[in-house]
């Protein structure tokens, strides 16, 4: 399949973050949940045509931390999902699966769009220079295939390692 790493690691979910309206500040939450096709219901971009979730890592959140001088905790940058470990894939129709496929309801399925850019507000949010260390640190964009419900401490499978 086009876009699918070749190795890839298990993470988990270790932060999530809604924001119902745009420039609203980011609320941590416990669980989401994702409509295929729609987005993460709550969140100011449900609904949109392919910005279905946003993905982080916990990994470049730390190495941006180092170039900012700064802490940059997870909900500062405004990403719907944080993970612990591994890299964020950025290759448009890569896929990465969060959650239990075990658990009803099964897990999300997500493909990559695009990778997120770093946005003005990150300045205010995260603070002066943010924009600059997050550049190629601040994870992918991706729309729902499937959909279900993502809690803190789930599984995600097809992260690059590091």
């Amino acid at each position: 399949m086009t876009g699918t790493p070749t190795t890839t690691l298990t993470s988990r979910v270790t932060a999530l973050h809604l924001a119902p309206r745009h420039h609203a500040p980011t609320e941590p939450v416990t669980e989401i949940v994702v409509e295929a096709g729609a987005g993460v219901v709550g969140d100011r971009y449900h609904g949109s045509r392919h910005r279905h979730v946003s993905l982080q890592s916990a990994t470049e959140l730390a190495e941006a931390a180092r170039a900012l001088g700064a802490p940059v905790p997870p909900g500062s940058t405004r990403r719907t999902v944080t993970v612990d470990a591994g890299r964020v894939p950025s290759e448009p129709g890569a896929r990465v699966v969060l959650g239990d496929p075990t658990r009803p309801g099964g897990a999300v399925v997500l493909e990559v769009v695009r990778v997120a850019a770093p946005c003005a507000v990150m300045e205010t949010s995260v603070g002066p220079g943010a924009r600059a260390a997050l550049r190629r640190r601040a994870g992918s964009v991706l729309r729902a295939v499937t959909g279900g419900t993502v809690r803190v401490g789930d599984p995600v499978t097809g992260l690059l390692p590091d």
